[in-house]
């Protein structure tokens, strides 16, 4: 087999943020290796560094100890480099551009001409099943909508990583479920490497290769779990006896991390 390539690495990581009221330890001693095609969540309670540990990923948050690099770099060269895109909890959409301007706005702040930005759009659109709403504005599509669009701006320039801090956080379950089948359709397309911040053990169970449980503050991996179901996953996949007992090793993970406390 050939060696897998890690696209994330970090060793020993630590973030200590200083405050008026003392430091507060939001990341101590975590080391994960993602490799190239992962899909990993990671999950844990409010305020445990899981959306810390993606903003160290994506250079919005500087380590205090310890390292981490992207594709081989740190991540302040992999940002300069566009090696990731990047999806927030919120779509966070211009509401005076239209949804095709909104997904060409890094592509025209990169410098990308006329004619390859229509083309980006236009494909992106598809990706993300929006084609023909281009000209609608972001208070014209429904929050499942808005958040597809979303991420469409953050592939629109073909990072081969996608960092998604809780996409789907703010969605009722009935449109959470049918955008993690599109997200999974998306991910099997386009082969990115996916970091997935996620409150739901469901959704990590159903959407991942890998899970990873983190403790509460200072955060801290309790435990990494390789998922053994088949890349193919239907919704009611959730009801297999492989799912469920996924779905409590995830629970007793973040039982244990409550045990530092």
């Amino acid at each position: 087999m050939p060696k897998a390539i890690n696209v994330i690495s970090a060793q020993n990581l630590d973030l200590t943020f200083q405050t008026n009221d003392g430091p507060v330890h939001a990341l101590k001693g975590v080391s994960l290796d993602i490799e190239k095609g992962d899909f990993v969540s990671f999950i844990g309670p409010s305020g445990c560094g899981k959306t810390t540990f993606l903003r160290c990923m994506a250079d919005l948050e500087a380590p205090t100890g310890g390292s981490i690099t992207v594709n081989g770099v740190s991540p302040e060269e992999a940002r300069k480099a566009r090696a990731y895109g990047y999806v927030f909890q919120a779509a966070g959409l211009y509401p005076w551009r239209t949804i095709g301007r909104n997904i060409s706005l890094p592509l025209e702040i990169m410098g990308y001409s006329k004619g390859d930005i229509a083309e980006r759009v236009t494909r992106t659109l598809e990706l993300v099943e929006l084609s023909g709403f281009e000209k609608k504005f972001p208070w014209q599509l429904s929050g499942g909508m808005q958040q597809r669009a979303s991420i469409a701006r953050a592939l629109a320039f073909d990072a081969d990583i996608l960092l998604m801090d809780e996409p789907f956080g703010a969605l009722d379950e009935i449109v959470r479920d049918h955008l993690n089948e599109q997200l999974l359709q998306l991910w099997a397309r386009t082969e990115k490497t996916i970091a997935f911040v996620t409150h739901s053990i469901p959704e990590a169970v159903y959407l991942s290769t890998r899970i990873v449980v983190m403790s509460p503050r200072p955060g801290r991996i309790t435990d990494v779990i390789e998922s053994t179901l088949p890349r193919e996953r239907p919704l009611d996949i959730r009801e297999s006896p492989e799912f469920l007992e996924i779905a409590h090793r995830v629970r007793d993970g973040l039982r244990a991390g409550h045990a530092y406390d």
